[in-house]
């Protein structure tokens, strides 16, 4: 079993590796103590929401980039595929909402919507969820 403090974890260590930066320099500019942030690294420690953003912004990476990796590694181990584009019966069942003229929060509120729609599918061809009456 995956447990999600290491996959934060790991993606915080290879952002933190991509940028060439020290541990020590990521936790003096997150304002975290050293080994506290190499716990987290480690996976031994749940880090809280404030603690991420602010080792995310030493990182000059958003919290939502660092979010999405954990999320796309969590489902890469679930066997769980999440496409980059939609799918095209996904676009004729909710592309109907938008026309070509969308706003970009509706077009993000759309992907959103659609990514969220092939999860659930994808969970309920696996079983990890079922449909209740």
């Amino acid at each position: 079993m995956v447990l999600v403090r290491q996959e934060i974890g790991d993606v915080l260590r290879d952002f933190r590796q991509r940028k060439g930066r020290t541990l020590r320099q990521v936790a003096s500019r997150a304002s975290v103590a050293l080994g506290y942030l190499s716990e987290v690294e480690r996976g031994q420690k749940e880090a809280s929401s404030e603690i991420l953003a602010s080792v995310a912004d030493a990182l000059d990476v958003p919290i939502s980039v660092v979010m999405r990796e954990v999320a796309d590694r969590l489902a890469l181990s679930e066997g769980i595929t999440i496409p980059d584009t939609v799918p095209a019966e996904l676009m004729v069942h909710y592309g109907q909402e938008f026309g070509d003229d969308a706003t970009e929060s509706q077009q993000f509120k759309f992907a959103d919507r659609a990514a969220s729609a092939v999860v659930s599918q994808s969970h309920l061809r696996s079983g990890l969820s079922k449909i209740r009456n």
